[in-house]
């Protein structure tokens, strides 16, 4: 069953853009630097395996992780397509309750994800996930909305500190640079 039945995030073409989507050269600049023999990477919000697939490519065992049905079947596909399929687990999950055991993840990926919770409560507890599974020292690489990207005069959600809906109309995380690392430190990274 798809979660996200119905959801732009399942449609046919918006996977089969994800799915000819290249993976973020900074992340797997970034991901070079810090494999090291038998790591664990987790994908959260992986989509069709843009970045999963390369990193697993790498010599990463991935943990690739989405909420949407047809974007892990897209991800599954492009690792079995460059056989990496090995190196690849694909996980149907929401980024708040992940079922990844406690301190098991070398690297975690944000890519994406964080800025679609709904409110700060999803935000904080998608990030306290995260924190959850990565192991002492773990490496974060995050993309995310910055709170640039909308007008000065945006107004957060009333009782909101950073969810916006002036960039879709549905609610979205846009965080400064300064509350994503308060965030990111108070949920233990």
């Amino acid at each position: 069953m798809d979660p996200l039945a119905g959801s732009p995030w399942s449609d046919p073409s918006t996977v089969a853009g994800f799915a000819k989507s290249l993976p973020n050269d900074t992340l797997i600049a970034f991901a070079k630097h810090e494999l090291r023999p038998g790591a664990r990477a987790l994908d959260v919000g992986c989509g069709a395996g843009r970045n999963a697939v390369p990193l697993a490519e790498m010599g990463w065992n991935v943990t690739a992780m989405d909420l949407s049905w047809p974007m892990i079947e897209a991800a599954v596909a492009r690792a079995q397509h460059v056989h990496v399929e090995a190196r690849v687990h694909a996980v149907l999950a929401p980024m708040d309750r992940m079922p990844i055991a406690d301190r098991s993840m070398d690297f975690l990926v944000a890519h994406g994800i964080w800025n679609l919770a709904r409110s700060s409560a999803e935000f904080r507890r998608g990030v306290a996930e995260a924190a959850r599974v990565a192991k002492p020292g773990a490496a974060l690489f995050v993309f995310t909305f910055s709170r640039h990207t909308l007008p000065p005069d945006a107004t957060p959600i009333d009782g909101e500190p950073f969810v916006f809906t002036q960039f879709s109309g549905n609610p979205q995380c846009f965080l400064t640079e300064a509350q994503l690392v308060d965030e990111l430190r108070a949920a233990g990274f």
